[in-house]
């Protein structure tokens, strides 16, 4: 499994362990504004030995509401103390670090200056377009990076033959993008030539191993009066439009020849794997229908097809309807192929994922079920050398561990047992093992060991990244699991996170964080619930619950809120509270909820159905079910949860389950937050709890923030909203008599005081 240019999000030193001994007057407690100046690691790659580590530094500019992205070098035997920085730009970004196969270089992508060529894969001899990305090279023991290409367009996506003789990238405009080559002998002076000549471009593309052949996905015709309408601004937006259909294709590198490789309209081919011997790719058949694919939920219409590429003869692995399967994964020798999917593949269910194995030459063999006496989701991470051991990572209860599954014997064993957040991943080609790690007091980071065996010993990582050593130097409320029995006996699990300088026996005033999903779940790591560090670091305890619906517990416990929504879920947040001011942890009298997404859905159903808490902030949620389902992205999870049926055969297993049906109960003061074209919870969701409190009486404000994603896109709405919300709590709940005011995050970008100074006199 390739590692992800996405794998790691921010990667912190754990030696932020140290702060225990620190002296607590040289600590603060975080601020929101400390999670925006965060440094984010990205696209650890490799070399092909596994002896070094290339990786993107992103670097926020709270002022110019931008970052800056620069590259890293680290030995992966020597760890932290050989790191080294490769680029220095400071308006600038590198990204997309490559190797070439010897070793000798890499390249990059970058913007760092621009661009004149007059076309698509034109050679490097210009200034140009600044926006545009292009590759530039570099030796690993330093030197000047220097440019290699001058696309006209840029260049999106580039790799390595896996013979290391060309270097070919993607290049041209938008769904009219072509592949180029470069070889590598002579690859500062070399001219690009164009290699592919499709009619609608190149999608997803991938080298064969034996370097021979370049497989991608195109388009099967391309839509000129589309384009033209969008050029002439006729730019209305057509739900579920009509879109070309698209195959899978081969480029013979020698004969330069682009051949057609699947030619069923009833599908569209929507992402491929290749076997390591090349001998075969498994890839995705998603529904021709329209309302079928290009929809959050296509996966649940597609199938898996194996297809020998000696014969381009094709096998349908599945067949089946809405049931959603994992990529086709092949083992070390290419001799088998495994999936996940659902345990119940004939309907649709919430049943744990389970792993489908067969010999791949075995064409319509049976598929053997493996995994079903562990009780959570098995999954195919990446494959020991032998092909004998699949290795997952799973959430445990509040923790996440890495697992390994023998198929052979079909059984499932934890290999890490941590009270932390463990991830782990394989790169294909050099097997170089990376974890990433997290822990309540270390923020994530990432580590090495030579070996899966390695694993629990934690003696054997290396540290390879220290992206913020500034965390060192905050005062962190204590975090732990625990687990309390709800209202029908059942013992519920989640996270308490307790105020910094705890003392026992003083109450404090509580905040339950609600995570979303509602098949998600949160666990002992760095600074989770919605930032609840800041909270611990102003005296709040906050209660991080797993209620009924959340994963890392077992299938029942993630399928018992399966039409009735709300309410055992609803129990389980409640009895954890009762449970906390039972301990003589929290005052009674001062908590507040938060959440966003189904943490949104359950707030407001909190706010319809408790008078107990003194504030609310929903973000994301739920008002109405009946107009949710046509509003929203996503409906077939949606109809699950709600009893199965449609709506419109059922309105009332819908409205019975909205928090609006009970809004008269409603008393609490409420902060709602919504994007303002949030696709999976709308914006008119917020709008109707909005108005109803509003006739209702009830205190209320509604923040509607700009962007197209289901969470807040920007970080200075992020700061808004996390600044906002807490004083809400803080005015409601503590009762501060401060309100939120535009000076609380004005300021930050005024560090000579000139808004508070303003303000004054303004006052």
């Amino acid at each position: 499994m390739r590692i992800h240019p996405l794998f790691l999000a921010t990667l912190i030193p754990a030696t932020t362990m140290a702060q225990k001994s620190a002296s607590s007057d040289a600590l603060r407690p975080i601020t929101f504004l400390d999670r925006q100046y965060t440094r984010e690691v990205g696209s650890p790659t490799p070399s092909p030995d596994g002896k070094w580590l290339l990786y993107t530094l992103s670097t926020p500019d709270w002022n110019q509401a931008r970052r800056q992205t620069d590259i890293y070098l680290v030995s992966v035997k020597d760890g932290l103390t050989s790191t080294k920085q490769m680029t220095f730009t400071k308006d600038k970004n590198e990204t997309s670090p490559r190797w070439s196969r010897d070793g000798k270089f890499f390249v990059f992508l970058s913007n760092r200056e621009a661009s004149s060529a007059p076309s698509g894969g034109g050679a490097a001899t210009g200034s140009g377009n600044a926006s545009q990305n292009q590759i530039y090279i570099m030796r690993p023991d330093g030197g000047e990076a220097r440019k290699i290409t001058d696309a006209k367009e840029g260049v999106s996506t580039l790799d390595f033959s896996k013979d290391g003789k060309w270097l070919v990238y993607r290049s041209g405009k938008s769904d009219e993008e072509q592949l180029y080559a470069l070889p590598t002998a002579g690859i500062d002076s070399a001219k690009p030539v164009q290699l592919t000549h499709q009619q609608a471009g190149v999608g997803l593309w991938k080298w064969s191993p034996d370097s021979r052949r370049i497989y991608f996905v195109t388009a099967d015709t391309l839509d000129k009066d589309e384009k033209l309408r969008m050029e002439k601004k006729f730019n209305v937006a057509i739900r579920n439009m009509a879109t070309p259909l698209s195959s899978l294709w081969a480029f013979d590198v020698d004969a330069r020849k682009a051949t057609r490789l699947t030619r069923d309209t009833t599908l569209t081919v929507t992402d491929f794997n290749i076997s390591p011997d090349g001998r075969w790719i498994g890839y995705h058949g998603v529904a021709a229908n329209r309302y079928m694919r290009n929809i959050t939920e296509q996966d649940i219409y597609a199938d898996l097809y194996l297809l020998e590429t000696s014969t381009a003869g094709i096998e349908r692995i599945t067949n089946n309807n809405e049931v959603g399967e994992s990529d086709l994964e092949f083992s070390p020798d290419s001799k088998w192929i495994a999936f996940s999917a659902p345990d119940d593949m004939t309907q649709y269910t919430m049943t744990n994922n389970r792993v489908y194995l067969r010999r791949v030459d075995s064409r319509g063999g049976q598929l053997r079920k493996l995994g079903g006496g562990f009780d959570g989701d098995v999954s195919v991470g990446f494959w020991s050398k032998d092909g004998k051991t699949i290795y997952f990572n799973e959430g445990i209860k509040a923790t996440n561990q890495v697992l390994a599954l023998d198929t052979d014997k079909n059984t499932v064993r934890q290999v890490s047992n941590i009270q932390a957040s463990l991830n782990a991943n394989e790169d294909d080609d050099s097997r170089l093992l990376l974890l990433n790690y997290s822990d309540p007091r270390t923020p994530p980071t990432l580590f090495t060991v030579n070996s899966a065996d390695q694993i629990p010993t934690r003696a054997s990582w290396r540290q390879l990244t220290d992206a913020n050593p500034q965390t060192r130097g905050f005062a962190l409320g204590d975090e732990e699991e625990i687990s309390w029995k709800s209202a029908d006996g059942k013992t519920v699990g989640g996270v308490l996170l307790k105020p910094v300088g705890y003392r026992a026996g003083t109450r404090y005033p509580l905040i339950v964080a609600i995570h979303g999903g509602p098949a998600s779940a949160d666990v002992l790591g760095w600074n989770a619930g919605y930032g609840a560090q800041t909270y611990a670091g102003a005296g709040y305890a906050v209660l991080m619950p797993n209620y009924r619906g959340s994963t890392n517990y077992g299938e029942k416990h993630k399928t018992d809120i399966v039409g009735n929504y709300f309410q055992k879920g609803y129990e389980d947040i409640m009895t954890g509270v009762d449970y906390l001011i039972s301990q003589g942890i929290v005052d009674s009298t001062k908590m507040g909820v938060l959440g966003w997404s189904a943490g949104g859905h359950w707030s407001n159903w909190i706010l319809t159905h408790s008078n107990r808490f003194k504030a609310i902030s929903t973000g994301a949620g739920t008002s109405n079910w009946i107009s949710m389902y046509a509003e929203s992205d996503v409906q077939r999870n949606r109809q699950y949860y709600l009893g199965n049926k449609l709506p419109y055969d059922d309105f009332d297993a819908y409205w019975n389950q909205s928090p609006l049906k009970y809004i008269k109960n409603a008393k609490t003061p409420t902060m709602i937050h919504v994007v303002e074209g949030d696709p999976r919870v709308p914006r008119p969701q917020s709008e109707e709890l909005f108005m109803a409190l509003k006739r209702l009486g009830v205190p209320t404000e509604l923040y509607v923030y700009p962007g197209s994603t289901h969470g807040i896109p920007d970080p200075r709405n992020q700061l808004v909203k996390s600044v906002a919300e807490m004083a809400w709590m803080d005015y409601w709940v503590r009762g501060s008599g401060k309100r939120f005011a535009w000076r609380d995050v004005l300021k930050t970008l005024d560090p000579e005081g000139t808004v508070a100074t303003a303000t004054a006199a303004s006052n």
